[in-house]
């Protein structure tokens, strides 16, 4: 894991340079500041803005109800047990009213964390797929994963809108002439491959995640059959209920709106049709081999998550 540790930290090196040297550029040639601190302090401020609002606006768009103990004490215990398991303080603990059913972490901090379940996930799951679940959302919380996903997705939205700018008001001031349209133009493309680094920053972190499940002692075909059943729940949806959440897919557990293609996928892996990745399953799939088509490496370079066949082969690979 430590090769997925240092890619994931020269991401946030390279991510981080690209935000600053753009701002350097754009304060220097319109704003005429030579103080390059003040870059530093306008980049600091956009990042606090979007680490203090965010997660209101995870609570607002999947309506999340937060839980006692008495509300859910099976739900509650699961998450006590295994947060002192991961060492860190209880998260709240919360049901999203969603129709998908899926699991999200999120908050500013550690002692902010909140590990949420939708109200689709609770009948789908047996106890130890769910308690696999919990596992990959607590070990979110214990990597702060959430800070850095949402520091991170603060890059693209910046070069959008610098791109939206000057492409499209920008040519009102005529002083400017062609250098807006250049302009635009160059963060355009900024904002497509930052956006594109911040999608495989999100996919490491799903590794990891994984993986700490696993660490916490939850078995991976426990966790490999919750992730079956998840994209199968997802995949009997219709699209208006997929539509509902397409832009916080990045904080669920796998990408709903790939579920149609991931259970077809998915179901070669279930030999006894049982609905279910048992142990033999899996040890089956860590002898093959897996190799994606162009058309599979396209999807997952555009995906907030890894390709579904792949992230159960790495689960194979490990031992409770």
């Amino acid at each position: 894991m430590w090769s997925l540790q240092l890619r994931l930290w020269l991401l946030l090196t390279l991510l981080f340079g690209i935000i600053y040297a753009v701002i350097v550029v754009l304060g220097r040639a319109f704003l005429h500041v030579g103080d390059y601190s003040s870059y530093l302090i306008i980049s600091i401020v956009m990042m606090a803005v979007q680490y203090m609002l965010g997660p209101k606006i995870v609570e607002w768009s999947m309506r999340v109800k937060y839980l006692k103990r008495e509300d859910n004490p099976k739900l509650f215990g699961m998450v006590e047990s295994l947060s002192r398991r991961a060492n860190i303080p209880m998260p709240r603990v919360g049901l999203a009213q969603i129709e998908i059913p899926n699991a999200f972490a999120f908050g500013r901090s550690l002692r902010d964390g909140r590990v949420c379940v939708t109200s689709g996930i609770i009948k789908l799951l047996d106890e130890e797929e769910l308690a696999a679940v919990l596992g990959h959302e607590l070990s979110h919380l214990k990597n702060r994963d959430v800070l850095t996903i949402t520091l991170l997705s603060v890059i693209p939205m910046v070069m959008y809108r610098i791109a939206w700018q000057f492409l499209f008001y920008g040519r009102r001031r005529e002083e400017r002439g062609s250098n807006t349209m250049l302009i635009g133009l160059t963060a355009f493309l900024f904002y497509f491959l930052t956006n594109l680094l911040v999608l495989y920053a999100s996919r490491i972190r799903e590794y990891f995640a994984d993986r700490g499940s696993v660490a916490l002692g939850n078995k991976p075909q426990a966790f490999a059959s919750s992730l079956y059943k998840l994209v199968y729940g997802s995949a009997r949806l219709n699209s208006e209920a997929l539509k509902q959440t397409e832009g916080l897919k990045a904080f669920f557990i796998n990408d709903p709106s790939q579920a149609k293609k991931e259970f077809r996928e998915l179901a070669q892996l279930d030999l006894d049709k049982n609905g279910t990745i048992d142990a033999a399953e899996l040890a089956l799939l860590n002898k093959s081999n897996i190799r994606l088509n162009l058309g599979d490496k396209m999807l997952e370079l555009l995906s907030t998550h890894p390709n579904m066949l792949k992230r159960i082969k790495k689960l194979s690979e490990y031992k409770a």
